[in-house]
């Protein structure tokens, strides 16, 4: 019997919220089907966003490509494109929503943080209080590379180095105060005196003495999301964050994942209910169990075809297969061992290659399966696949808002544009009559949307009120 109980005072809300993530093109998302649409057009943002405002989601959430993946040393076709400029992209979708949260993922290590939090309070101002900040971090060179930087940042000052960014604009976002802005066109002055404090941060990486230049939103400033799930990341979300975009959707695991998170959010001195969890998830529904099994069968045919499981055994081989039958056994010849960089694939550590190699080619030949069927299997995301009719996806669902193992899920379509109709039309429907999902958004931001408190400047985060004065940061 499953174990529910959490600890240290949380107690389940008995809600759920579902969020979606625009992925791109990688191996989850079915690009070949007549009905796939564009990754790159507008309309295509604009399909999923408005749906999923139609379907209450509470936000809408876009990832971040610095620099397109590669394979065997130049770009990987068959992956990731389709990511424009997330704020940008945003900033559009503003005009053409009203309510759902609009999450933009941004890298402490390639930006600016006076720039930073001023493009996020601008996006936060101009969607009335929807956006949000996923929080990323990276030190890898391969990357770097691409801002002339190499990889300038230690793996261990990561969090270091992001923590110090983040507290950095939390203290520019916190630097106008409550009634700034002109109530009247009978005031002496649009804003009051002393209304916006300057900010000086200076640090290892880099020196801030800054001026904010933009009030509050209507939520304060911008959600924060987090999705590091090493301990340094946890820690740094249980300090930092509002939501953690997590990678435990099955039940146990999201269970201990909430216990983990309750208890080093209590430690860092925040509440039990102050950091909200929803995992990443893939839907595969119909009308009756059958049929999702069925198309369950037809999308992991689309998602991996012969040319995905080829390219997948490549990042571990290190070398070129396309000579190998995708029907047939995994390649009798061994990997490459002695290059080891990431632009030979993100999955390709040459150390361990051959040892890999023999594991694998074991394993198949054990199971019978082909390299299709192998490399099916392999990057099958049972984990995070809900797969079944719209009430048994919905019944097992209300087990987690029961339970209080997560908040929500952050779902990603396997089709674009149309890949949310089935959830919005069938699913939600099912999850409102079970009491466990909003029938009308709770408010206009994102903030509300969500259940957050709004923040609360903390006591000497700022020193002095007084025009001209300086609210002082220093880092290591």
């Amino acid at each position: 019997m499953t174990d529910t109980h959490i600890g240290n005072g949380f107690v389940p809300s008995g809600q759920l919220q579902l969020g979606v993530f625009f992925q791109g093109v990688n191996s989850g998302t079915v690009w070949k089907s007549p009905e796939s649409g564009s990754q790159t057009d507008f309309e295509s943002f604009r399909r999923i966003a408005q749906t999923a405002e139609r379907g209450l989601f509470a936000a809408f959430f876009l990832g971040e490509g610095l620099r397109l993946r590669e394979h065997l040393g130049r770009p990987h076709a068959l992956d990731v494109v389709g990511r424009p400029d997330a704020q940008t992209m945003l900033a559009a979708l503003a005009s053409v929503t009203s309510r759902i949260g609009l999450v933009a993922t941004q890298n402490t290590t390639y930006n600016d943080p006076a720039d930073l939090a001023h493009r996020l309070s601008s996006l936060d101002l101009l969607s009335g209080g929807r956006a949000a900040w996923n929080v990323v971090t990276t030190d890898n060179a391969w990357t770097g590379a691409n801002f002339r930087r190499g990889g300038y940042l230690d793996h261990a000052d990561r969090y270091v180095h992001a923590e110090a960014f983040v507290n950095t604009a939390k203290r520019i976002w916190d630097s106008w105060e409550d009634g700034a802005i002109a109530s009247s066109p009978a005031a002496t002055a649009w804003a009051a005196p002393g209304s916006a404090r300057p900010v000086y941060h200076e640090g290892k990486h880099y020196t801030v003495d800054y001026v904010p230049r933009l009030p509050r939103s209507a939520q304060y400033r911008p959600v924060l999301f987090q999705a590091g799930d090493s301990p340094e990341g946890r820690d740094f979300a249980a300090r930092q964050a509002d939501v953690i975009f997590s990678a435990h959707p099955k039940l146990d695991d999201a269970l201990d994942f909430r216990r983990d998170i309750v208890e080093r959010t209590v430690k860092a001195g925040r509440g039990a209910h102050d950091v909200k969890i929803m995992p990443a998830s893939e839907f595969i529904l119909a009308a009756t169990p059958q049929e999702a099994l069925e198309k369950k069968n037809w999308v992991r045919s689309l998602q991996i075809g012969p040319e995905q499981a080829i390219a997948y055994l490549e990042q571990f081989w290190g070398r070129e297969l396309q000579g190998f039958d995708p029907d047939g056994p995994l390649p009798d010849i061994d990997p490459v061992v002695e290059e080891t960089s990431e632009t030979r694939g993100s999955g390709f550590h040459g150390a361990k290659a051959k040892q890999l190699a023999d594991q694998w080619r074991a394993e198949a030949r054990d199971k019978g399966l082909s390299i299709r069927q192998f490399v099916s299997a392999r990057t099958s995301r049972g984990d995070s696949s809900f797969t079944g009719s719209y009430t048994d996806v919905a019944d097992r669902l209300a087990e987690y808002a029961r339970t209080g193992a997560v908040d929500g899920f952050n779902i990603s379509p396997w089709l674009i544009p149309t890949g949310l109709d089935d959830i919005v039309n069938h699913l939600v429907p099912a999850l409102q009559e079970r009491g466990v999902y909003p029938t009308e958004y709770a408010g206009s931001t994102l903030r509300e949307n969500l259940g957050l408190a709004t923040p609360v400047r903390q006591a000497g985060s700022l020193q002095s009120t007084a025009v001209g004065n300086t609210a002082v940061g220093l880092e290591v």
